[in-house]
């Protein structure tokens, strides 16, 4: 007789903690977020801009379209403003979605705009999107630090409830983002440099700096960050283990960055060389872990010798507690 036993990942909290959809707003691209939930998904953060070529228009409007869609499909999906809504989404078996932002060039120099971001959804933003900002410098950019405005923003992220993200910030301005932060920050999308050495992934100082703010390091599943554009489940283990090993248990989680038009992201990229640099790997064909993965990561996970508690807070209890000291 089958076992009816749920299996380690059935019974945890899933969280992937950056998806990206194009932004065109169109019910088949909703549809296709179906894949995560079907992959036993409980939470995801979807993102509205998705890099700083991206305006403020696009940003109310994509985000308008997913807050309408999500509340007019209450049998699957369910908007998530609290960490209490988390927890809703996992015991109800909807997919929980809240929003965030790569494009914070967009908002200029108002800091207004955040507290309505925050009453939007958004929860996290990231400083810069590879190139330099009114904010921060870019990984892939001359970084000269956190501008003054800068430090206004971080100290009214954290007024508002807004999660500080340095994915895609030059190292200069992610470790001053590090240095003067009273509440955890987060990589929501980044790899190991140790394990692939490309200007998009990040240093060990980075790595320990995040811990010590209590924050997490989010593995992405993009074939160019993971090496040699491998989404191998024991690839992107590798990643996740070298993490835990260099910070703990408590301070690494998973960003997917999983996107789900790649036709639209291979326009985007020849379009805007300043911010994908042609020799760094940004081609079409870029590979991405999907989503139907997930549940064999957490097997791979079990191989290695993690515990089902361990693998938990990997899988969503480590954001959830960053939900709960942020948000």
């Amino acid at each position: 007789m089958r076992s009816t036993k749920p299996s380690p990942f059935e019974k945890m909290l899933v969280w992937d903690n950056h998806v990206c959809l194009p932004h065109d707003p169109h019910e088949k691209w909703m549809h296709e977020l179906l894949r995560h939930k079907n992959a036993g998904v409980n939470m995801l953060l979807l993102s509205v801009a998705g890099s700083d070529i991206e305006t403020l228009e696009t940003l109310f409007r994509m985000t308008a379209f997913y807050r309408d869609w999500i509340t007019n499909h209450p049998d699957d999906f369910c908007l998530v403003l609290t960490a209490q809504d988390v927890r809703n989404a996992k015991i109800n078996n909807k997919l929980g979605i809240a929003f965030d932002v790569e494009a914070p060039k967009a908002m200029g120099e108002q800091l207004s705009l955040l507290g309505m971001y925050h009453d939007l959804g958004i929860r996290w933003m990231v400083m810069a999107y590879n190139a330099n900002n009114q904010i921060a410098g870019g990984c892939h950019g001359e970084d000269p630090g956190l501008s003054s405005f800068g430090y206004r923003l971080i100290e009214e992220m954290d007024r508002v409830g807004i999660v500080k993200c340095c994915t895609h910030t030059g190292y200069r301005s992610a470790m001053d983002v590090l240095k003067h932060s009273n509440k955890p920050v987060i990589f929501s999308h980044s790899n190991p440099r140790a394990l692939w050495d490309h200007p998009r992934n990040i240093p060990n100082e980075l790595i320990d700096a995040c811990a010590e703010t209590g924050g997490v390091v989010c593995i992405n599943g993009v074939g160019i960050f993971l090496g040699d554009n491998d989404i191998s489940c024991e690839t992107m283990s590798r990643h996740i283990d070298y993490v835990v090993q260099r910070i703990g248990i408590n301070h690494v989680g998973i960003g997917t960055d999983y996107t789900y038009d790649t036709a639209d992201l291979d326009g985007e990229l020849e379009s805007a060389r300043h911010i994908w640099p042609k020799n760094l790997g940004y081609e079409p064909g870029i590979k991405f872990f999907p989503p139907e993965d997930l549940p064999k990561l957490g097997n791979e996970l079990l191989r290695l010798g993690y515990s089902e508690q361990d693998m938990g807070k990997i899988f969503g209890e480590n954001l959830l507690r960053v939900a709960e000291q942020v948000w």
